[in-house]
Parts: C-alpha cells; structure tokens; sequence
C-alpha cells in the first residue's frame, strides 16, 4: 500500500492554494482473475461470483466497456422511438450520467466501487480520445486555410475573436474576486466559450449528409481557421495562468519556447520525413508497414513530450496529426486501421466517463463567479450566432442559410465536454461550473442538428431549374455531356461511346469529365477543376492519369469534343450530389454512368461494386436531366472515331414504329405479342451489333416484356437492358 497523507496543500508566492490528492492503491495490482475454477474450490465458496470477478481490472474493465457500449444504443433507440432525433452523443452522455455517481455511489456503482476501477477505466477512455485527436489531425488539410479565400479566413478569425472580446469586457466590468484574474480563470475560459471545433462541426455536417454542399464547404474552413486559432489561444493562456500561478515570468518565456521548439520538430522535421516516406512509395502501392510504425510511435511519443514539456496541453497528438500528410497513402491508411476502433469503441467510453463527471447537485449552492460565467458563457455563445449570420449574410448568403450556418459555428460536442472535463479535473473550474457548461452542451447539441435540418435544404436551390433532356437538344447544337470514371477500366469506354457518336465541327459534343474517388483519409471533401497547365494540388496529384487521357483525345478530335475534367473526393453516399451539382451548373443534358459490374471475356464476372450501384440508383432519383449507364458485358465497347470503319450501333424501341418509318436509318420493324417472343428476338441479334442503346419504363410493363419483369436482376438498366447484360 502507498501511504502518506491523503490531501495536501501547495501554497504558492502569489498566495495561490493548489489541493493535490493522493489515492492508495493496492500492490501488487490485480489485473486477471485467477478464473472459475479458484472460485469453484473449497476457499472461493464464501465468495460471490460478481463480487469476486469485479476484485480484479481485467473483468471489471470487460464488463464496464460493454456496459457503455450496449447502453448507449439502448437510449438512442428509444429516444428515436419517442421521436427525439437526437445524436449519438447525446445518449452517450446520459449513460455516464446513469452510471456515474449522480445515480450510483460509492460500492454501488460499477463505475466508482474503487478508485482503482475509476483510474483504470479513466485512462483507457483518456487513450481513445488522444488517440482521436491525433486521427482528427490525420484527417485535416492545413493548406485549406490559406486556399479557402479571404471571406473564409475573415469568417473564421472574427466568429472566435468578436465573441472573446465580448466575454472579457464582461469579466472586466464584473465584480468578482480578485483571486479568479490572478488565476486567469475568465480568460481560459473565455478562449472555450468562443472557440471553433472542427471535428464537431465535421461530425454534424456529416450527420445531416451536408459535406458536399456549399454550406458544408464554408462551415469547414471557417470551422477549421477558427479551431487552430482557438489551439494557439489556449497555449497562449496556459503559459500565462503558469507564469502567474508560480509567480516567476521567466517560466512564461521558457514555456513559449518550448512550444516553438515542439512546432519545430513537428512540423519541419516529422512532417518532412512523413513526405520523405509518401514519396518513396510508388502510386498505386500500399504505404510500407515501417511507415505506418513511425507514425504510431511520432504519435505515442508526442502525449508524453507535451506533458514533460508542460506546452499544449493534451494537443500534442493532435498536432503530429496535421504533420502527417492527408489522403493516401499514409494518411489513408492510418485512418482505415484505426478509425473504426476509435470512434465505434473508445470514443463512446470516453464521453460516457465524461457524462461520469456530471453532479447537478452542485448546482444547488452556486458560487457568484459560477453564476457569472454562466451567464458570460451563453452571452459568448448568442454573440458567436450573431457574428456569424452576420457575416455570412454580409457574403450575399440567403437569411435562411446564414442563419443554418450560424447554428453549425455555435455548435458543441465531444471536444468542449473533453476541455471541461479536463478543467474540472486539475482544479481550474469547480463542480459548479463544470455542471453548467455540461447543461449548456447537452442543449446546444441536442438542437443545433435540428435547426440546421430545417433550415437549410441544398436542393431548395434548384427547385426552379427547368430539367433537361437530350430529346430537348435541337439539330446541331452543342450537346453537353457528363461521364463518370471509376476505375482506369472506365476512361476507355467513355472514349468509344464518344467516338461512336460522330461529334462535329458542326455538331460539336462538350464532355465533362468527372473522376470520382472516395474520401479517405481525409476530413473535408475536394472538388477539384483541372484547367490545362494547372497543379491540382500542393503535394500530391488527383486523376492525373485521366487528364492526360482525356487531353490527347481533345487534341485527336479539335474543335468537335470539348473537354473539361473534374475530381469530386468525397463519401460514396455523397457523390451524387457532386454529380447532380455539375449537371446543374454546367446546364447537362446527358450523364454516362459505369455500370457497377464488369464481366470477362468468358462471361465470368471480374468484379462488382455495390457502392457503384447505390450511387447509380441516387443519380437516377435526383438527375436534373437525362441518364445512361453503360454496360459492358462480354464484349467490350470498342468503336473507333476512323471514318472508314463501319459502326453497328442498334436502338431498340417499343411501340408503334410509325415514327421511324420516317428516319433515314434502317430499321427492322419486329412483332411480338409478349416477353417470350421478345427475348427469342433479341438472342437472335444480339451478336451483330456492337453497341445496343436501350430505354427504362420504370415502374411499367408493356405487352412486348409482359412476363420478364420478374426475372430482372438489374431494375436501373430495365428489363431490355438487363435481358442484353445476361450471360445467356
């Protein structure tokens, strides 16, 4: 056992009193039990079995993480039952509310029976949300401050500083102790109160699918200038309340250089052996284990330097985070390895032993300085919302977007109740103050997503845009067209079915070319224009492949293809809002989609995407005009743009063939009375063409395919189609 005194009081020069805590913990620890069968023996019968288990920190931890891994989605099923659409977050806090001593006390509680069970459990959480700060710093791209604009930048400085300035005039004109300015209290947590999140402001707008929208975009980068703002505030403010908690002013000096000598190392020397690496992996490859290991040891390494250094507090992991460089193939990949257990695991631990912490007993016997930063913190909080629909409806915003944005800059989550929590557990606030910032928390993060889902709508946009056809384009017209590209399988294709529709001087076809890769390892979403002679990116290069390709067959076809290529990064459930936006903007009549399956010469299939598919069926939904979607079975599309070679193109029609009796193309006009006879029609000529172009009647059946609809595997290519793409 450690003994010695259980309190102990550190006065300091200033006549500052610091309580420090000891606890006694047993040695040596009892971590695994010795099992079922040592309990089973004539010694462990007086013992009980839960009583028993719960003695030692393996078992104990087990069965508290599965407590608060199963209890929060146990709330949030009934709150959405009760029709409350409130987030994740907001049930993981109530069960640490429920488990922690608001509830349970003392042997009672699975959480608090021993400080041993509360130290053990408290560090495993402590790990998950340092290790989520360094995942969040993985995520984000540093260059999106300086390439977001002046507005941005602007929007993101003032929504932090306006609200800061209004918070400290309301500490100055105050008459509270002047103990609490010696301490610096109103000023750390002024910076808190006004400060910018970026990870719960990408968390919501990922929530209510908005990362693609323009909204999105604007609330990330203001979010994102507005979060390393607030960083550096904090480190500022930390040095001070040291300086004057120790009365010695040299220290503040020697912490700033510390900080500067920690941001040397970081972002010059980890971050250019972290490019070193990326570089010498091949495109296309996976990123070498060894690679992977430097960054999980750059990351284990920079919690325990912070905390010797005594510089940024627990955001040293987070700041090796922005070292590493976004997307693939470093970034990437860390991201996929860990992601998963961070924020499906060890995050909800962690806010649940935040919700531990929450006593609103204490907020029977308020002292005046809790009540005046109560109210110093909702004071921040209306001046943040008024800043910020201010300025954004000074950009010529719509009052209901500015007000939507308003709502996402004020929004709070996991960080704010992390930098409470911490407060509250080295002294710098009390209980009382800590119950408050909770309630006001809980509330802001309970209705901001609401709110936002009300107010702004990105489709509202568009709702008078006239929808477009090809059956609308006239004789001779510029025909503007959209394909989509995948994989590098896919630019080929797109090429032969260019080809194979004769563009012309005359008759010219403007293709825009949108590559779509997923979002990984990344946080914010990219959609990049590739102009001719034009660097996409600082450090690395997005469909750099595709632009070549599509170039030189610009430069085959002058003046008849135009061509303008695009990258929308972005989650699969959102590309085609990226899609949808290009064909509004750009006023497309067409839009070529990949199928999701591809088959190989022998009619075995050589991969299929569901994703693909998902995102065929989105566009077919929301397109703003009309939609193919090529499929390439056991013969490839491949149709040259030489005049001297013929093409056997076939469209198929149903119905009444006066109408093309009147077209200077052959035709063969075929009776059928039902879905048999048209498929023995199709199998008789689907080897003397090389390209069918075919329709959907959705959601209807025709005499010609009466029987067939049940037998279609692939709704969004019809029942022709889908009879063409079959095997037999």
């Amino acid at each position: 056992m450690e003994v010695g005194p259980p309190e102990v009081v550190r006065t300091y020069k200033n006549g500052t009193s610091i309580l420090e805590k000891k606890l006694c913990l047993s040695f040596p620890p009892k971590v695994y039990s010795p099992g079922l069968i040592s309990l089973l023996s004539p010694q462990g019968h007086d013992q009980k079995l839960g009583n028993y288990l719960l003695e030692y920190a393996a078992p104990r931890l087990q069965l508290q993480m599965i407590v608060t891994f199963l209890l929060p989605r146990v709330i949030h099923c009934v709150l959405k039952h009760l029709r409350l659409r409130l987030p994740i977050f907001i049930s993981q806090l109530l069960t640490g509310m429920i488990l922690g001593p608001m509830v349970f006390k003392g042997k009672n509680s699975l959480i608090t029976m021993s400080d041993e069970s509360v130290i053990v459990l408290g560090t495993v959480a402590s790990f998950g949300y340092i290790f989520f700060l360094f995942l969040t710093g993985v995520k984000m791209d540093v260059c999106m401050t300086y390439r977001s604009g002046k507005k941005v930048i602007c929007i993101g400085l003032l929504t932090v500083v306006v609200p800061l300035i209004v918070c400290l005039l309301m500490a100055k004109s105050s008459d509270m102790d002047r103990q609490e300015f010696i301490e610096n209290k109103p000023f750390i947590l002024a910076v808190s109160y006004s400060g910018t999140s970026f990870p719960v402001v990408h968390c919501l707008l990922s929530e209510l699918k908005l990362l693609n929208s323009e909204l999105g975009r604007l609330g990330l980068s203001a979010a994102l200038i507005g979060d390393i703002l607030s960083l550096f505030l904090r480190t500022i403010l930390y040095g001070l309340f040291e300086g004057h908690r120790k009365s010695e002013w040299k220290k503040v000096l020697r912490h700033f250089g510390k900080a500067v000598l920690f941001l040397v190392l970081v972002f010059i020397c980890l971050r250019s052996l972290m490019k070193w690496m990326v570089r010498s992996t091949r495109e296309g490859e996976k990123i070498k284990k060894m690679c992977l290991y430097s960054a999980i040891l750059a990351f284990m390494i920079s919690h325990k330097l912070t905390e010797n250094l005594r510089v940024f507090f627990i955001q040293g992991p987070f700041l090796v985070g922005l070292a590493i460089p976004e997307g693939p193939p470093l970034g990437s990949a860390l991201v996929e390895k860990f992601e998963p257990v961070v924020s499906g695991f060890l995050m909800p631990l962690f806010v649940a032993t935040c919700g531990m912490r929450i006593d609103f007993s204490h907020l029977k016997q308020l002292s005046p300085f809790a009540q005046h930063q109560a109210v110093a913190a909702v004071v921040t909080v209306i001046a943040k919302f008024g800043v910020s629909f201010l300025l954004s409806f000074l950009c010529n915003i719509p009052t209901r977007d500015s007000l939507a944005f308003a709502f996402i800059m004020i929004s709070k989550g996991v960080v704010e109740m992390a930098i409470y929590s911490s407060m509250n557990d080295f002294g710098v606030i009390d209980p009382d103050i800590f119950a408050y910032m909770a309630i006001i928390i809980i509330l802001i993060a309970s209705i901001v997503p609401m709110l936002v889902k009300t107010l702004y709508d990105p489709s509202r946009k568009y709702a008078c845009y006239p929808k477009r056809s090809i059956v609308q384009c006239k004789l001779n017209e510029e025909l503007r067209m959209i394909s989509c590209i995948h994989v590098p399988a896919n630019v080929n294709s797109i090429i032969h079915i260019i080809n194979a529709s004769c563009p012309t001087k005359h008759s010219p076809i403007s293709l825009h070319v949108l590559h779509l890769i997923k979002l990984s390892g990344r946080a914010t979403p990219l959609f990049i224009s590739h102009e001719k002679n034009w660097n996409t990116l600082s450090d690395s290069l997005y469909s750099e492949n595709v632009v070549l390709t599509f170039n030189q067959f610009e430069r085959n076809n002058w003046g008849a293809v135009l061509v303008k290529v695009f990258t929308a990064v972005s989650p699969p459930n959102l590309m085609h809002e990226d899609i949808c936006n290009l064909a509004r903007d750009h006023l497309t009549s067409f839009i070529i989609l990949p199928f999701h399956r591809q088959w190989q010469v022998d009619g075995s299939i050589e991969s299929e995407d569901q994703t693909i598919r998902r995102l065929n069926y989105s566009v077919l939904e929301k397109s703003p005009c009309s939609v193919g979607i090529l499929v390439e079975g056991r013969r490839r599309v491949n149709l040259s743009n030489s005049r001297d070679h013929t093409q056997s193109i076939a469209v198929i029609f149903l119905g009444d063939g006066e109408m093309l009796r009147n077209a200077k193309e052959t035709y063969i006009e075929k009776l059928v009375r039902d879905g048999p006879e048209t498929l023995e029609f199709l199998r008789s000529i689907v080897n003397n063409y090389q390209l069918f172009i075919v329709g959907r009647r959705y959601r209807r059946e025709d005499p010609q395919t009466f029987g067939l609809h049940e037998w279609t595997e692939f709704q969004e290519i019809g029942i022709i189609g889908d009879l063409l793409s079959s095997a037999d």
